[in-house]
């Protein structure tokens, strides 16, 4: 199943021994370096406050999220091994997102969507004013600083000039490959 993290939000999260509902997720900690969901943050029901669930302890992802146990929510500031990801200023969600060869700012990462069965994020969702973009794939991140997601120029396609002799043939010229808007030359034909 594939989710966006604004869709996760809010869904029960259900202990598997008693069947009670013990916290409602929140949203999603992802490691910049991977794109692997590490886990999520949860609101959890009895303790009042935020405490976070490892991707490695949920069990089952339906309309409800189920764990093998309560005892699987933890303080996140008590997870050692999540800590450096805690304490890393590099986030996706929330971070500019800018083209690495003209540096051109297209928006804000407002939502990631992901694999449930993997939790590798698969798309960035860049919203710039308010208006979704077009969706980037996480392939085309290059990398994640401090400052900004940095991805590569969007794709252009080629332009291709047809000459007098296919004219005269009605040889129809077909465009599939595509080049870096950056290399694309503006000239007219």
């Amino acid at each position: 199943m594939h989710l966006r993290s604004s869709q996760v939000r809010g869904i029960h999260l259900v202990d598997d021994g008693t069947q009670q509902v013990v916290g409602f997720l929140d949203y999603p900690l992802i490691d910049p370096d991977t794109g692997r969901v590490l886990g999520f943050f949860v609101l959890s029901t009895f303790s009042g406050g935020s405490v976070f669930l490892q991707s490695a302890d949920i069990a089952a992802w339906g309309t409800r999220v189920h764990i093998r146990s309560e005892d699987c929510l933890s303080p996140p500031d008590e997870l050692i091994r999540l800590k450096s990801a805690l304490e890393d200023p590099r986030r996706v969600i929330g971070q500019v997102i800018r083209t690495k060869d003209s540096g051109r700012h297209l928006g804000i990462c407002g939502d990631v969507q992901f694999n449930t069965r993997h939790f590798i994020v698969e798309w960035i969702f860049p919203r710039k004013f308010f208006i979704a973009r077009q969706p980037l794939p996480m392939s085309d991140i290059i990398e994640v600083t401090p400052e900004a997601v940095w991805v590569k120029d969007p794709l252009r396609p080629i332009v291709v000039r047809r000459t007098r002799q296919a004219e005269e043939e009605g040889m129809t010229t077909v465009i599939s490959d595509v080049v870096p808007a950056a290399q694309v030359r503006k000239k007219q034909f």
